[in-house]
């Protein structure tokens, strides 16, 4: 097989695009996909011969055209790979988890398209078994086929919510309610405007139709304050309106929207002679949704083949996502939260941040109290904030923005979570045994194996 000249890296709609325009202008090209199936998380597979998980009809058909269209170019896919950085002389870092080790590729480019992730913010008691991400649960419906057993509740923000509630109706469990930051019918005229996104609307629609006809309680305009275990259910406390309404179920689904995926990624470079060319594609440049993840993975490849070809033409392709951007902000008004209060400015000290390291928002705040304001490194150093397994993956952000409200004073400027983190390789955790036997470019043979044929 020739060798790759590029790497796409995640095979969600984006990286599959992106790798499928390649093709087709004459690259060899390779992606590499951390799980077993193609699809990210937006197209999730379901495992072995679990029934699909209520998706719409326009999903489906928007996933049987870039999967029909990605399989005729026969492109190769690396499953069960992980992504690791550019090392600093500008090879491709992976960890293949089947054979356990790293491996070193040399590129003329690399497509980065690992998508978006989950914004949650802290709630206290969030930390509690039984509580997890609507999206979460949203992914176990597409591989399963089964709707999450008992009494659900859904809470926070967006129209993710939404969606989630519908596929639970149909696969037999709707969830028990819908609490919802926001109210999409206190903003008539932003909805009106949605007319302009016929796909869009459609889809919503559909998903709302859903959520009437299951008599799912949606509460608009509402947040939970809390949650607590009572016996083997969780106790949840409503506010909505000055008012408390309490709920007792056995599990909890929560969302507050998406954000790009680009934690730790190499900056874009798109000229270089020691490296490869980056670029970014689909959610982890600019969290749009699933159709604009399609143009962006288009925009993206046309883009990294004129800078390698020595091409000035531009894409073409930026009206289809502006499009789309438009419809994201539209959604961003139509689901604005009530009242002009952070979620983080609210939780009680005792709350949970650092889910790794069981830090608080107490022991934040008695950081914050210094005379002089502490960085965000200062905090990750002396207070392990963002020092857990995950390296401030889903703290970083929340640590970031309420140590920027609790110096709001402070002629300093804001803290960042990159300040937290860092920016550095391995993007993700991987073992000693696997960097070890990290194989040298364009060669199946590990290190230590090619100084033993060296040294006979």
């Amino acid at each position: 097989m020739t060798d790759a000249e590029i790497t796409v890296i995640g095979a969600g709609p984006s990286g599959m695009v992106a790798a499928t325009t390649l093709s087709k202008v004459g690259y060899h090209v390779e992606i590499i996909e951390q799980r077993e199936t193609l699809g990210g998380a937006i197209y999730r597979q379901p495992v072995e011969s679990a029934m699909a998980g209520g998706p719409a009809a326009g999903s489906n058909a928007r996933w049987k055209t870039i999967r029909n269209a990605f399989v005729k170019q026969a492109i190769p896919v690396r499953c069960g790979t992980v992504f690791l950085g550019i090392d600093g002389d500008g090879l491709v870092l992976i960890e293949d988890r089947r054979k356990g080790r790293v491996e070193r590729l040399r590129r003329k480019g690399v497509v980065v398209a690992v998508g978006a992730v989950e914004k949650v913010y802290p709630r206290t008691g969030w930390h509690l078994p039984g509580v997890s991400t609507a999206g979460g649960l949203q992914v176990m419906m597409k591989e399963t086929g089964r709707a999450p057993e008992g009494r659900v509740l859904l809470a926070g923000n967006g129209p993710l919510l939404i969606a989630v509630a519908a596929q639970m109706a149909r696969l037999g469990n709707p969830p028990a309610a819908l609490v919802e930051a926001g109210d999409p019918f206190g903003h008539m005229a932003t909805g009106v405007a949605l007319l302009k996104h016929p796909a869009l609307l459609q889809e919503a629609l559909l998903y709302l139709m859903d959520v009437y006809r299951s008599r799912i309680p949606w509460l608009r305009g509402a947040h939970v304050t809390s949650i607590e275990k009572e016996g083997p259910a969780l106790l949840v406390r409503i506010e909505r309106k000055g008012l408390e309404k309490r709920m007792s179920v056995d599990r909890i689904g929560l969302h507050d929207g998406i954000r790009c995926n680009d934690f730790g990624l190499p900056p874009e470079t798109l000229s270089s002679k020691d490296a490869p060319v980056v670029v970014r594609a689909g959610d982890c440049r600019e969290a749009l949704g699933a159709i604009a993840a399609e143009a962006d993975g288009a925009r993206a490849a046309q883009r990294l083949a004129n800078i390698l070809s020595g091409s000035a033409e531009a894409s073409g392709l930026d009206a289809a996502i502006n499009r789309t951007r438009q419809a994201q902000d539209l959604l961003a008004r139509l689901f604005a939260p009530i009242g002009n209060v952070s979620p983080l400015a609210i939780c009680s000290d005792e709350t949970i941040l650092c889910r790794c390291e069981a830090k608080t928002v107490g022991d934040l705040r008695s950081l914050c109290q210094h005379l002089h304001p502490m960085t965000g490194r200062e905090v990750k150093l002396n207070g392990r904030f963002a020092m857990g397994a995950c390296q401030g993956r889903f703290c970083a952000d929340n640590t970031a923005s309420l140590m920027a409200l609790m110096n709001a004073d402070s002629a300093d400027l804001p803290p960042r979570a990159e300040d937290l983190t860092g920016r550095r390789w391995p993007v993700r955790p991987v073992s000693i045994a696997a960097l070890t036997a990290a194989a040298n470019p364009n060669t199946e043979k590990p290190n230590n194996e090619v100084e033993q044929d060296d040294a006979s």
